[in-house]
This record gives structure tokens, C-alpha cells and sequence, in this order.
């Protein structure tokens, strides 16, 4: 449920996708990014010359275009003469600047599913040298001043920025009006990197080159901004086995079956040739405090005295249709745009969850009309019998439905560049992701929800889920990224008032990952657990869709939308808290509520209700227990997914994106320190005194040949690890007696940080209690933890990296080594209060085993401080 930040985030999925940093900058092999140069530029007809005629001589019109010619006139007209096709370019169209969107439109196996975006690249035709007509690759990285073509520092960005050439084509015919006729067979047959598959897809998958033999156009259609090819393209692949590597790749490469079976895979691809506008849609400058994803380029203006970033937000372009209904608009009145969003259902969805799919999509309806448009958006069925539309036409959005065991979906945008303008979009829903939703609404609902006590769902609860994830999704095509700080908004025990909850919902945003209100409780009679459209997403769509009128440009529109904003500044339900800030504890994913301790607390109960039954809830006739197994996994991975959320807490730094005209211009402050002392004392409560629960005896020896020791160190272990990150500890320091502490304000330091995990988890040694196999365990990770920083090399580069946010750069402690931070020495010390500490409860300790676990680490902790001695 993730997009790109560009794109951002394809997701972070579903609901955990598609991701896809804000107003990225591309990754060189990104299958979305488009190329470089300036919006200003003008085409360039000075190319370097060519050496020699051209290869074809020009023939007349009828010559090459004969009679025999199957034509389809539109955006390029194409002209089909046996196995050739030929384009003809209007003169109109050189220096238009048009978007390449390649889909796989049928896959091999493994490879994907038809429907995916594969590649797209913004182009330009051209005149070059030898009466050749060029096509370049156009980027919007740096651009000139808009306007500004005749200013020094215009030449100076085209002087560094040239467009790189993707074809040349010999010109066969001239047509009257000046058309220019080109033959494109092999350059769609063949393998022209802009209409097909990018690098990084041919190096993960180990395709080579295309072979030409087995490779052949299907279709060119043309319409009146776009062309679409279908081809058929045959790759052969390496098939040599690749040795296993020591070290984990960030993608590694994957053997197709096809590959395997004839050295070579083949697929249908479909290339959507479409017209940008020729005046790009108004941008609307990007605003850090409302979550739109965004595009940027680097500004050069003769009259500034500094490079200038402008960055955009993403979103579709609605628009009045004459004077008088914007006339209308400005009154108050619900106009209706003059082109509506249209999401089609792929005609390969099963027919009971089609109803659900487009519900999800009407759901925005009443956000749009917030900001001024009636009957915005809409989602209809495909029309199979009309045989000139096609699924992978870029004037299409559809939700493609994809038969795959993938637990996903994600809702990504085609973009224009130079205005955020959204082209398209292709919703991916695969059908596996109802067994997710399953899963989820077993562990989060199934303590007060009856209808999710077992192992298939009905319709109606299955199609409400459908229904949910679908509004998400269509979220991220309208331009939204998720929005992690809404659940926080939420008073954790409003969570349990039904009447808060039929009148609000449980999150203020559906683009927030709080799947469902697992804080409910069976007495509390609430069985509205689903996420809704809320509060934020009504209010983001009205800042991003709302037209800003009697203003000149978008800079002048910002300073109206600045209004906007701050007229909601004091109430939370309207705050954006960013999907990619891992130190502020309000921003986080699958969390609720506005106490991570409670909250949790409370979801804990729940799980504790499950545990017992889950047998019961997942019994079939004739079936093994596979199913007892995935949901025991489900219910012990929310119970980690709290002591994450907990965790987060400590160490953690709020960040509140204000600008110069806001009261309080505080940005960053650190977490309460009452919040973080109680978080602590959550950890050591539920996590660190053993979990015993989680060991179901009916159940344990149904789904694990264990007996859960290794599987409680290991939960335990995973906490304990990241509590004591250097990145945390460098931030306890900052924020403890650094440049973040506010004067006069308690702040939890990082000696009573240490001080507090450290008596949490030898909690034995005062009160003289035998220490049990579980917490050994726990108690040995904790002493190598320290001893492994206590023993950090002097060479060795502390992992405090500078984190990048929206709109900030933040090093969480400048630390380089540390052997010369506090880090080192609160360690040491640690562990000498610890030793002590154990010496004196060693002669009161009567268990056996425990007297030599705790001598045990006492020889540990001696030989790391002293190791002569030891």
C-alpha cells in the first residue's frame, strides 16, 4: 500500500506498499524515474552532425505509404504494410514533450503480472542532422526560471544539462502538410531501453538481449493523444547457476522457470505513448505540514542568489468547465469538474468483490465535494465488448487484479514532471491479500468480533476488508502518503467509547496504518473496528483539490494554502505525521492511539483472549494444523509489533514541521520523559519478565518441535538490541543534557535510562529469587551486549547516521567513536554496578543454577573490564 515519495512509497506495503525519501531524488535504475533536463529548454537543432547521406533516401508519400497500408490515425499515426509499421509525425509535435509508460502485459512465470509498470520516460521528437528525426529523453532535474529562455543563466542550464539521444530514424517519406514518416519496426522489436524494461529488472531477473528472431509487434493503435504498442519480446537469459554470495544483496537475482526450460523467457509489453499538455497543470508547492507526495527540480534564476528547489505536490487535475461554473465554485456551489477520475475494475476480478473495489473508491466521494466538486470521482466496470479499449492504455486508471500469492496491493501514479499532474494509475491487487486481511482481523478484532472466529470468512466481512483497502490504495492515486501520526490524535480510551468511535472512527486518516481497533474490549459492545475516511483525509484532499482562485501563480496560491493550514494547527485530528521519521514515537506504523503503554496494554488483553481459542478458530475437517501454525505466528508478531511501538518511546524526538508565522517554533523536542520512563516500565513488565503466555501448552506442541525457550530469548533479545542502539543511546544523550534539553524541564538521561533497563532485567538480585531459564537467557544477552560496545574498537565507526526527514537533516549524536563519547563510560559503568550487585546477592541465591548463571556472568563482566585479570 505503498508508493514512491516522487511516486514516494509504493509502500511501505498495503498496508505495508507501495513503497516507493520526499520529492525524491531518483535512483538511477528506478523503473519510475524519467530523465534530465529543463523545462525551459527549447528544442535543440543544433545536434552534432552525422557523418555521411542518410542510409535511406526519401521517397514520396504513396511510395512508402501505398495502398496496402493498414492506417490508424491519432496522436502518431501508424501505418502497418506487411511486418512493417511506420510512424508519422506531425510538424506540430516536434518539441511536444509526450510520456513512454511501458507495462508488462502478460508475464512469464515469476517475473511479475500483467499489468505492472515496467519503464516510462518522458521524450521528444526532434530534426537532426542528415533530415534524421531524433528522439531524446528529456529529465527535470535542474531547469531554467519558467519564462526565462532569453536569460544568460537559461543557457548556462542547457550548457549542463544535455539530453541524451534514444533513436535516430532516417526520414522515408514527407507528406504534404509536412508529416514526417519513420520506420519504428526494429525499434520496438528490438530492445530500445526507453520502451522496455529497465536495467535493474534485466539484471535481477538475468535477462540479456532480446532476440530479434522471436520478437514481433502485435499491435500499433492510435487515438488522439495517445498510441499504444503491444509487442511480443523474447529475452534470452543467463542460465548459468550463480554461486551463493557471503553477503546479502539489496535485490538479488532471480532464475526464471522459462529461463531454466529453453534459455530464454518471453512477454507481451505494452508501450502507451501519451501527450503531455501543452500548458502544464498549475503546481501546488508543496507544504511538509500535509502529506502529498511530491516531484522537484532545482530552479537557476537570474535574479537569485542561490540554487532554489521547487518541489510540488502530486495530484490529478480538476478543473471547471467554463467561467460560470467556477463563478459558481467561488460562491460555494458544487460544480462538477470537467474531467472526472475514473477507476475501472479490471474485468478479471472475481464478480463478488467488484461492489466492494469500487465502494472504496465512491468513498472519496464526500472528501472531493468538501473541496468544491460534485461527482469527482468514480468507479465503473470494464467494458469487455468494446474491443479498440485496453487495459494497459495510459488514458486508463483500472485496478488490476492479479492472480498471485503475494499479500499485497498497492496504489501507485503516473505523473507529469514538470507539474505533478497525475497521467494515471494502475492500482496492483493481488488476490492473496484477502488472506492478510484475514490474519489481521483475526489478531486485532477477533476478541470482541464474532464474525472473525474462523477459518474462512464470510462475504460481507471479507468484501467490508476489500472495501477498506481499496479506499487506502485510492488514496495513494489521489496523490496521499500515509499519514502515521493520525491514530495519534486518539485518546486511547476514546478508543473504547462506542459513541466516540460511530461518530469518529478509530484514526483521524485511513492513509494511516491502523488497521483495526484492536484496543476494544469485549464490555465495551464495539464492533465497528474498520478505519473510514476521516478528519485528515477530507481536509488533505481539500488542501491538495481545492481551487485557490483570484491569484497568479502558485506561489501566490502558497501563501492562501499557509492559511488554510494554520486555521487547523491546534487540533490534532488534522496533523500530518510523516511516514518516514523513525524517531518521533506519534509516527508510527500499526500503532493507536495517543499512549503506545496503554494501547498495547489493552491489545495484549485481547491477545491473551485469542491464545486459547485459536485451535478452535482454525479446526477444518481433514486439515493439518498449518493453519493453528500461521495464526499462532499472527498473534505472537502483534505482541512484537507493541514492544516495537514501546520502544520507540525511548530516546524518541517529536518533530512538528512549523513555518517562521506559526506560534511555537519549536520543530524538535524529546519525548516527555514520564512517556519514557513509562515505556521502560512496560518493557520490563511485559517483555522482559517472561511472556509466559505466549508458551500456550495446547498449543506449542501442535506448531513447534520446541519448547519455546530460544523463541522467548529471541523476541527479548530483538527489543533489547534495538534499545540499545547507538543511534538511541546518542540521542538519550542529546536529548538528556545536550542542545535539545529544555532548561527547567525534567529529561530522561541516559544513566537513568541504563539504570532502569539494567534493574528490570536482574530484578533477582534484590529481591533473592532463583533466576529461570528464560531470563539466563535474557540476563547473558544483556552482559555481551555491553561488553561488545565496552570492547569497540578504537577504529570502528559508531552507526549514529545523520537521518534525512521532511524538509530536515537531524543527527540523532555526532558521534564517529565511541570510545570518546558518554556512551562508553555510563557502559563501563554499568557494568561494575552490575558486578557488585551480583557479588552481594551470590551468598543469598540458594537455587544451584542460578548461583552459576550469575557467577558466570560475573567472570564475563571481569574479564571485559580487566581482561588480565579475568
Amino acid at each position: 500500500m505503498h508508493q514512491h515519495l516522487s511516486t514516494v512509497l509504493r509502500g511501505m506495503l498495503l498496508l505495508g506498499l507501495a513503497v516507493p525519501a520526499l520529492a525524491q531524488n531518483r535512483r538511477p535504475d528506478a523503473p519510475t524515474s524519467t530523465s534530465v533536463i529543463s523545462a525551459t529548454t527549447t528544442p535543440n537543432t543544433g545536434s552534432p552532425t552525422a557523418a555521411g547521406p542518410p542510409r535511406v533516401a526519401i521517397k514520396p508519400y504513396r511510395e512508402v505509404i501505398t495502398r496496402a497500408a493498414k492506417t490508424s490515425k491519432g496522436l502518431f499515426t501508424s501505418h502497418q504494410i506487411d511486418d512493417k509499421y511506420y510512424f508519422e509525425i506531425a510538424d506540430s509535435l516536434l518539441g511536444r514533450e509526450f510520456m513512454a509508460i511501458t507495462r508488462i502485459a502478460k508475464a512469464p512465470t515469476g517475473a511479475g503480472y500483467g499489468g505492472e509498470l515496467a519503464n516510462r520516460q518522458v521524450l521528444r521528437w526532434e530534426r537532426g542532422p542528415d533530415r534524421r528525426l531524433l528522439l531524446r529523453v528529456v529529465s527535470y532535474i535542474n531547469v531554467g526560471m519558467a519564462g526565462g529562455d532569453t536569460l544568460p543563466i537559461s543557457q548556462a542550464v542547457r550548457n549542463s544539462n544535455v539530453e541524451p539521444i534514444a533513436a535516430a530514424f532516417d526520414v522515408r517519406a514527407i507528406r504534404k502538410d509536412s508529416s514526417t514518416v519513420i520506420d519504428v519496426t526494429d525499434f520496438f522489436r528490438n530492445d530500445n531501453q526507453v520502451v522496455s524494461l529497465t536495467p535493474a529488472t534485466k539484471a535481477r531477473y538475468r535477462i540479456l538481449a532480446a532476440a530479434a528472431d522471436r520478437s514481433f509487434i502485435q499491435t500499433i493503435k492510435s487515438y488522439p493523444i495517445n498510441t499504444e504498442v503491444r509487442v511480443t519480446k523474447t529475452f534470452n537469459v543467463n542460465t548459468t547457476p550463480t554461486p551463493p554470495s557471503p553477503i546479502p544483496t539489496p535485490q538479488q537475482t532471480v532464475t526464471l522457470p522459462g529461463g531454466n526450460d529453453a534459455g530464454a523467457v518471453t512477454m507481451e509489453i505494452n508501450t502507451s505513448m501519451i501527450l503531455l499538455p501543452k500548458e502544464p497543470m498549475r503546481k501546488r508547492l508543496f507544504d511538509s505540514r500535509v502529506g502529498f507526495f511530491a516531484n522537484n527540480y532545482t530552479v537557476y534564476d537570474d535574479n537569485s542568489q542561490r540554487t532554489e528547489d521547487e518541489t510540488f505536490a502530486v495530484r490529478w487535475r480538476l478543473e471547471a468547465k467554463n467561467d460560470a461554473d467556477a463563478e459558481r465554485q467561488k460562491k460555494g456551489e458544487l460544480i462538477e469538474p470537467k474531467k472526472q477520475i475514473v477507476y475501472y475494475i479490471d474485468p478479471a476480478t472475481p464478480t463478488k468483490w467488484r461492489p466492494f473495489l469500487k465502494a472504496g473508491v465512491a468513498d472519496w466521494q464526500k472528501a472531493f465535494e468538501k473541496a468544491g466538486w460534485k461527482n469527482a470521482i468514480i468507479a465503473k466496470d470494464w467494458n469487455r465488448t468494446d474491443t479498440t479499449l485496453s487495459l494497459e492504455d495510459a488514458r486508463y486508471s483500472v485496478i488490476r487484479y492479479f492472480a498471485s500469492d503475494i499479500e499485497n496491493a498497492y496504489g501507485p501514479n503516473v505523473n507529469d514532471p514538470r507539474s505533478g499532474e497525475i497521467i494515471e494509475s494502475h492500482i496492483g491487487w493481488y488476490h492473496n491479500v484477502m488472506n492478510l486481511l484475514r490474519k489481521w482481523y483475526v489478531v486485532q478484532g477477533a476478541a470482541v468480533d464474532v464474525r472473525a472466529r474462523k477459518p474462512k470468512f464470510d462475504d460481507e466481512l471479507m468484501g467490508q476488508l476489500v472495501r477498506f483497502v481499496s479506499s487506502h490504495e485510492v488514496g495513494h492515486t489521489l496523490g496521499l502518503r500515509h499519514n502515521f501520526g493520525s491514530s495519534h490524535a486518539t485518546p486511547v480510551e476514546k478508543l473504547r467509547d462506542k459513541a466516540f468511535i460511530a461518530q469518529n472512527g478509530h484514526t483521524a486518516s485511513i492513509m494511516d496504518y491502523a488497521r483495526f481497533n484492536y484496543v476494544a474490549q469485549p464490555e465495551d459492545g464495539i464492533t465497528d473496528l474498520f478505519p473510514r475516511i476521516g478528519t485528515y483525509d477530507i481536509w488533505a484532499i481539500e488542501w491538495g483539490y481545492k481551487p485557490v482562485y483570484d491569484t497568479k501563480d502558485a506561489t501566490a496560491d502558497k501563501l492562501v494554502l499557509n492559511t488554510w493550514v494554520k486555521s487547523h494547527e491546534k487540533d490534532p485530528r488534522y496533523w500530518f505525521g510523516t511516514e518516514i521519521n523513525p524517531m518521533d514515537p506519534r509516527s508510527q506504523s500499526e500503532d493507536l492511539g495517543d499512549n503506545a503503554m496503554k494501547a498495547s496494554e489493552y491489545g495484549i488483553k485481547n491477545l491473551k483472549r485469542i491464545m486459547p481459542n485459536l485451535t478452535e478458530w482454525t479446526k477444518e475437517e481433514a486439515e493439518d494444523y498449518d493453519k493453528l501454525r500461521e495464526m499462532y505466528g499472527e498473534v505472537v508478531g502483534q505482541f512484537r509489533r507493541y514492544m516495537g511501538h514501546v520502544t520507540k518511546y525511548v530516546g524518541g524526538i517529536y518533530e512538528t514541521p512549523r513555518t517562521y508565522d506559526q506560534t511555537g517554533m519549536t520543530v524538535y523536542e524529546p519525548t516527555p520523559k514520564a512517556l519514557q520512563k513509562e515505556a521502560m516500565a512496560f518493557l520490563n513488565t511485559q517483555l522482559f519478565q517472561t511472556p509466559t503466555w505466549i508458551l500456550d501448552p495446547k498449543i506449542m506442541p501442535l506448531v513447534r518441535a520446541d519448547q519455546g525457550i530460544d523463541y522467548i530469548r529471541t523476541l527479548q533479545e530483538t527489543t533489547l538490541n534495538s534499545l540499545t542502539d547507538v543511534g538511541r543511546l546518542s540521542r538519550l544523550i542529546e536529548t538528556g543534557s545536550g542542545s535539545l534539553a529544555k532548561s527547567g524541564t525534567p529529561t530522561y538521561t541516559l544513566i537513568e535510562f541504563m539504570g532502569d533497563l539494567q534493574n528490570g532485567i536482574f530484578s533477582e538480585l534484590a529481591s533473592g529469587k532463583a533466576v529461570d531459564i528464560y531470563r539466563r537467557n535474557l540476563q547473558k544477552a544483556y552482559a555481551e551486549k555491553l561488553i561488545a560496545v565496552l570492547n569497540t574498537p578504537a577504529s570502528a565507526g559508531a552507526g549514529a547516521a545523520p537521518f534525512a526527514g521532511a524538509g530536515f537533516r537531524f543527527n540523532p549524536g555526532p558521534v564517529t567513536d565511541i570510545r570518546k563519547s558518554d556512551i562508553m563510560s555510563v557502559v563501563r559503568g554499568q557494568l561494575v554496578s552490575l558486578q557488585r550487585s551480583i557479588a552481594a546477592a551470590v551468598p543469598r541465591q540458594t537455587d544451584t543454577m542460578s548461583k552459576y548463571h550469575l557467577a558466570d556472568i560475573q567472570a564475563r563482566i571481569q574479564n571485559a573490564l580487566d581482561p588480565k585479570k579475568g
